[in-house]
């Protein structure tokens, strides 16, 4: 993950899911799917703190403890009451054992070595613990729609004309993202030791109509733009 990469676009972050409320909570609640009695929780690439912020003030969940490469995010989340180190997923150095669940809410697509941050989170949980990666797939709607305006460099190509919504993720964030399929992700996770998978989806419609209404979360990833993937470390 790029130390660099949110840095001056903090705001405009927070503002586009202001402006796609809908989108917003279809993906807060996935995020809350698997938390239920969920412990200490460290939030890796926490942003600017907007989902942890309504968590607490709406469905109870409490995040304190984050990790996040802008200094920009990072002053936000801080003022939003995270106690936020600034430091990417692959370098974290978190005492052994010291969560109960580590959460990475879409920013698995701008972390570079997946493989490393997921073995740093299978060491920093205890045991029993679980790990939450929640992301566009790549085979996704949603991500076949951000790779096409990666590959073009804007939305304005003609091949996009009438096919983005009407209010599109900021190209300078789409151009720095690298999405993985369901399945990278998955032997990912099973090659760091993590166990009993379990999978929630949300966004099932296109991209165009995805924010008319708030989704609730179900199971599964066969359907959704916005998937959760949960594994736990062995007892």
């Amino acid at each position: 993950m790029e130390k660099y990469s949110f840095d001056s676009y903090a705001e405009k972050y927070d503002a586009w899911f202001l402006e796609n409320r809908n989108v917003l909570y279809s993906e807060v609640k996935l995020v809350a799917y698997f938390l239920k009695d969920a412990g200490r929780i460290l939030s890796v690439g926490c942003g600017s703190g907007l989902f942890e912020m309504i968590l607490e003030k709406e469905f109870d969940i409490i995040i304190k403890d984050g990790i996040e490469p802008s200094a920009d995010m990072a002053e936000i989340a801080r003022k939003r009451g995270l106690s936020v180190e600034i430091g990417t997923a692959e370098d974290m150095q978190v005492e052994t054992g010291l969560y109960d669940t580590i959460l990475y809410n879409g920013c698995p697509s701008y972390i570079s070595d997946l493989a490393k941050s997921i073995k740093n989170s299978y060491d920093a949980l205890k045991e029993g613990g679980r790990i939450i990666l929640i992301d566009i797939p790549k085979e996704s709607s949603y991500g076949l729609l951000y790779n096409l305006a990666k590959a073009t460099g804007t939305w304005a190509h003609e091949l996009l004309n009438g096919v983005y919504p009407r209010n599109p993720y900021p190209i300078e964030l789409v151009c720095q993202s690298n999405w993985r399929t369901t399945a990278e992700k998955i032997t990912l996770l099973e090659s760091a030791g993590f166990s009993n998978l379990e999978f929630a989806q949300t966004l099932t419609k296109h991209p165009i109509y995805s924010n008319h209404a708030v989704e609730e979360p179900v199971a599964g990833y066969d359907s959704g733009d916005y998937v959760a993937i949960c594994g736990y470390k062995r007892k």
